[in-house]
């Protein structure tokens, strides 16, 4: 069998898991379609960010907390802005920094994972001590006391949440670098003569980045809630940039005869952390090794 006819045969297999699974979890559809969506579309707003003719901003006293009806979804704030729009334009500062703050702590965590899961001896001990020390601190409190040292900035708090989020990623790593280093193929290439660094990154990081992959992606969820307290406490995003999280702390105070103020983009932030979470569930059968038997 050729290259080529191995790849169609391998995507033909792929797509043939991805329907059965959609088939038997129709959520799973709806979410990676939400999902798909809204990172899209927080990447062409992040990148051109007067592409949309709305102003979120835009005060009109007249109508300051008004109910939510067909003009106004999610009503409207205290000075009356429209809420909907104003979740409509923070929301992609949620996706964005989140995806980024995933993807750092993935890189930083693989790497350290996988040279102390394969390498042993004093570098695994030096590197899992120094991963112990952030783990023993609650996320929430060093974060925050990380973003609060920095000062409140949309590029300092993703800075906080990276800096205490890839340990989680270094253990995750590390026991699966421990199942693959004795592995034949990992044998063979010693005996071949391939250096401990090229086997690190040629063979023991890519045959441990599937269950890595599955757990990312439901983790963005968890990044999310993390950077709306953040933002919640006044030190993400800083006007006139829009942050989920702020939105929720601007109603709280008119809980009582405007719920719908904090209440409903607390509900977007659910929605999202929801549709992630479903997603993730779909990369882990996906990528589940029995899904191939």
């Amino acid at each position: 069998m050729t290259e080529s006819d191995q790849e169609l045969t391998t995507f033909q297999e792929n797509r043939t898991i991805l329907l059965s699974v959609l088939k038997r979890h129709p959520a799973y559809l709806l979410s990676t379609a939400f999902i798909i969506s809204y990172l899209l579309y927080s990447l062409v707003s992040t990148i051109y960010p007067g592409i949309l003719p709305y102003d979120p901003t835009k005060v009109n006293l007249s109508k300051a907390l008004l109910a939510p009806n067909w003009q106004y979804p999610f009503g409207t704030d205290v000075v009356g802005r429209n809420i909907f729009l104003a979740v409509f334009f923070g929301a992609p500062i949620d996706a964005v920094a989140s995806v980024a703050i995933i993807i750092t702590a993935v890189s930083v965590g693989v790497i350290s994972g996988a040279i102390a899961g394969y390498f042993g001896g004093l570098v695994e001990e030096v590197i899992m001590r120094v991963t112990d020390v952030f783990l023993s601190f609650p996320a929430l409190i060093l974060a925050v006391a990380i973003a609060a040292a920095l000062g409140p900035g949309l590029l300092n708090a993703v800075i906080a949440i990276a800096a205490i989020w890839w340990p989680v990623y270094t253990r995750l790593a590390r026991g699966e670098a421990l199942s693959i280093r004795n592995q034949q193929f990992i044998l063979a290439a010693k005996a071949s003569g391939v250096s401990r660094a090229r086997i690190v990154t040629s063979h023991v990081i890519p045959n441990l980045l599937n269950p890595i992959i599955a757990y990312a992606t439901a983790d963005v969820g968890n990044v999310i809630i993390l950077f709306s307290v953040i933002g919640y406490l006044g030190l993400g995003a800083q006007p006139p940039r829009i942050d989920l999280g702020r939105l929720v702390f601007d109603g709280q105070n008119y809980i009582q005869f405007a719920p719908w103020y904090p209440i409903l983009p607390g509900v977007a932030i659910f929605v999202i952390v929801i549709a992630f979470a479903l997603l993730g569930d779909l990369m882990t059968e996906l990528l589940s090794p029995r899904m191939r038997k």
